[in-house]
């Protein structure tokens, strides 16, 4: 059986609507509470009755309005238009995860006034999501803010609140997952499925799930904006102990393209990991003063660029078409220096792909 919305609740939603759209008329009004025009004049009468100033504005383009004097009540959110608030401020402004920064400072008071099941909720989006200090890449899209997703790629605050949820509850989910299209220009499939979800990640403006995926017993890392829905089953979970969500997910971005990465570089990891992200490979230590690069790519000609903003000599071990890609690249950057070879510093072997 419907419920049905007691007077007072649409005098009360009636209030919210003027407020939110100064100079609504009874007929907008109407459609907005879903009853007639009258039956919205009503609900005006019983505001002015309960001594609140909704005054009516005359002319063609009258309406309802709030007068002065009104004292609003506190400002309050649902789990959604909060969850939807902060990424909202994520996306345009990823310093906002530091409370340090000015707009980080404001995101920090809202959530600290968020009712209890909020705030938990909205602080874990903030959290998960933050990029630490140092952690762009010169020139990277996250130091230049050239990051922002197309209009296809925004997520539901709806959906992503369940998803965190899930997360934070450890609840295993049963998910319908919308493909990549294919090159070939056939429908895009869907995919049922069970995945025990870790964290959600903001990671350059785009959102994803890290998660442990039953129906590939693997990890996987999901787009958030291709899930179509998320169903709470009743299995639990315990998350890896120790895990960096951010970390973990870059990493996983770096592997399973087409052409193998295998780079040794000339200087420890600490200082290699200034230069180059963590999403273009897995660093580690080679010996005590070299790095090695583990990676995979579909774009060697990409991936040798930022190889080539290195400040260290580096070898290419692994890879012919990362090599042919390091050896074309390294022939351009000789032919627009006037092409003089011994003018040219030693900081990369250069083996001719066979």
């Amino acid at each position: 059986m419907a419920h049905e919305v007691s007077p007072t609740a649409r005098a009360l939603l009636a209030l919210e609507a003027i407020q939110n759209v100064p100079g609504i008329t009874a007929r907008q009004l109407g459609d907005r509470l879903g009853v007639t025009e009258r039956a919205a004049r009503r609900y005006v009468a019983i505001l002015r009755e309960a001594g609140l100033p909704i005054d009516s504005v005359s002319g063609p383009y009258g309406g309802y309005q709030v007068g002065r004097g009104l004292r609003l009540p506190p400002l309050t959110f649902t789990a959604a238009e909060a969850a939807g608030l902060v990424m909202a401020v994520l996306e345009g402004h990823r310093p906002a995860t530091d409370p340090a920064d000015l707009v980080g400072g404001a995101l920090a008071k809202i959530i600290r006034v968020l009712p209890t099941p909020v705030a938990p909720l909205v602080r874990s989006i903030r959290d998960v999501s933050g990029a630490p200090p140092g952690s762009a890449a010169p020139g990277s899209a996250v130091e230049t803010g050239e990051c922002s997703p197309p209009a296809e790629a925004r997520v539901s605050p709806v959906l992503t609140s369940a998803l965190i949820e899930a997360c934070a509850a450890g609840r295993r989910l049963r998910l319908t997952y919308r493909l990549a299209p294919r090159w070939d220009g056939d429908d895009t499939p869907e995919r049922p499925m069970e995945v025990d979800p870790w964290a959600v990640v903001l990671r350059h403006s785009r959102w994803y799930l890290l998660c442990w995926s039953h129906t590939r017993d693997a990890r996987r890392v999901l787009r958030v904006d291709r899930i179509q829905s998320a169903e709470p089953m009743p299995f639990m979970f315990t998350p890896p102990p120790g895990l960096d969500a951010l970390r973990t997910l870059e990493e996983h971005l770096s592997q399973g393209w087409n052409f193998p990465v295998d780079v040794l570089i000339d200087a420890p990891p600490d200082e290699v990991a200034y230069w180059l992200p963590r999403s273009l490979g897995v660093l580690n230590p080679c010996g005590e003063t070299q790095t090695r690069l583990l990676a995979s790519t579909d774009n060697p000609t990409w991936y040798a660029g930022r190889l080539a903003v290195l400040p260290y000599r580096f070898e290419v071990t692994e890879s012919a078409e990362l090599r042919s890609a390091v050896v074309k690249l390294a022939r351009r950057l000789l032919a627009a220096a006037g092409d003089r070879p011994q003018d040219y510093p030693e900081r990369v072997r250069l083996t001719p792909a066979t």
